[in-house]
C-alpha cells in the first residue's frame, strides 16, 4: 500500500466516546457502524482508488459525465490528493458503497483554491474561508439509496467538523440537465431554482456568481419538479442556496452554490447526527 502524501487524520487527535458495556471496539480509523456499514477516513492510495471507482461508476457509466480518464474506470482530478475522503463500506462485501471527498482550509491554500472557485466568484465568502471546508463529489452506490448511507457520512462528516473547531461547509449540488438537446434540457433546473431562490436563498452578503451562469431567464421556470434528493437533504440540514446556478458541460448538469454552516443546523439534526457534542 502507499501511503497518501497528504495527511488523512483528523486535524486534531480523534477521541472516541466512551463504549457502552460489552461494545466490541471498532476497527482502526472506523467512526461509525450502522445497519451493517462502517465509515471510515482512507488511510492509504488504494482506499482511494476505490471511491475513484464508485465515483466513475456513478457519474460516467450512470449519469454520462465526460470526464477525462488517466486511470481506467476512476475518476481521478487534481484536487483528489489534497482532500480527504470519506468511505462508507458495506461490511458484508467491504464494498465502498458511499463517498465524499473533503477538503479542509489548510489544503485548500495548498493548491489555491477550492473546486468550487472553478465555478463560482467566491470573493463574498473570503471572511470565512479559515474555518470553512468543501465537501464534493458525494455519491452513492445504485443499491445502498436508502437513506443510511448518506446519513452516515453526515454523522461522519459533522464529527469531523466539531472536533477540528471548523463550522462551514460549501459545495455544489448538481441537477441533471436531461439528455443534450432535448425539449427539457435546463427547464427543470431553471424551475429548482426558482423555487430555492425564494425560500432558501442566504442573505445577500454570501451571494457568489457563477463563472459559466445556466441561461435561467431562458428557459421555463414554471415546472413543477422536486429537487434531487440530496438537495433536499441539505436544506432540512439548513444549508442555504448561495446563487444562481452554473452549468457544468462535463457532467451535464446545473449545479448550485451550497453553504451549511453548523451553527443553522436545527436542533433536532444537531442531536441525531452529533448526539452528546451538540
Amino acid at each position: 500500500m502507499k501511503e497518501l502524501p497528504t495527511p488523512t487524520l483528523p486535524l486534531v487527535p480523534f477521541q472516541r466516546p466512551p463504549l457502552r458495556p460489552g461494545m466490541p471496539e471498532p476497527p482502526r480509523g472506523a467512526l461509525s457502524r450502522d445497519g451493517g456499514l462502517c465509515v471510515v477516513w482512507a488511510r492509504h492510495a488504494d482506499e482511494v482508488r476505490e471511491a475513484q471507482r464508485l465515483r466513475y461508476q456513478v457519474f460516467v457509466e450512470e449519469m454520462g459525465a465526460r470526464l477525462p480518464v488517466s486511470v481506467p474506470g476512476h475518476d481521478i482530478d487534481l484536487f483528489d490528493d489534497y482532500c480527504e475522503h470519506l468511505l462508507v463500506r458495506d461490511q458484508a462485501s467491504g464494498q465502498v458503497v458511499g463517498t465524499y471527498r473533503v477538503l479542509t482550509p489548510a489544503q485548500a491554500r495548498r493548491i489555491g483554491c477550492f473546486y468550487s472557485d472553478t465555478e463560482f466568484d467566491l470573493t463574498r465568502l473570503r471572511p470565512l474561508r479559515d474555518q470553512m471546508v468543501e465537501l464534493g463529489r458525494s455519491c452513492v452506490h445504485p443499491a445502498h439509496r436508502h437513506g443510511g448511507v448518506i446519513m452516515a457520512l453526515w454523522g461522519a462528516l459533522a464529527d469531523f467538523m466539531v472536533r477540528n473547531q471548523l463550522h462551514t461547509m460549501i459545495g455544489c449540488a448538481s441537477i441533471p440537465m436531461g439528455a443534450p438537446g432535448s425539449p427539457s434540457a435546463g427547464h427543470a433546473a431553471a424551475s429548482v431554482w426558482r423555487q430555492l431562490r425564494e425560500r432558501h436563498l442566504a442573505s445577500v452578503e454570501y451571494h457568489v456568481r457563477p463563472r459559466l451562469p445556466l441561461p435561467v431567464d431562458a428557459l421555463d421556470d414554471s415546472l413543477q419538479v422536486e429537487p434531487p434528493a440530496l438537495v433536499k437533504g441539505y436544506l432540512r440540514l439548513g444549508a442555504k442556496v448561495l446563487g444562481a446556478p452554473a452549468w457544468d458541460p462535463d457532467f451535464n448538469t446545473a449545479d448550485l452554490p451550497m453553504m451549511m454552516r453548523l451553527g443553522d443546523m436545527p436542533p433536532r439534526y444537531r442531536r441525531h447526527l452529533l448526539g452528546a457534542q451538540c
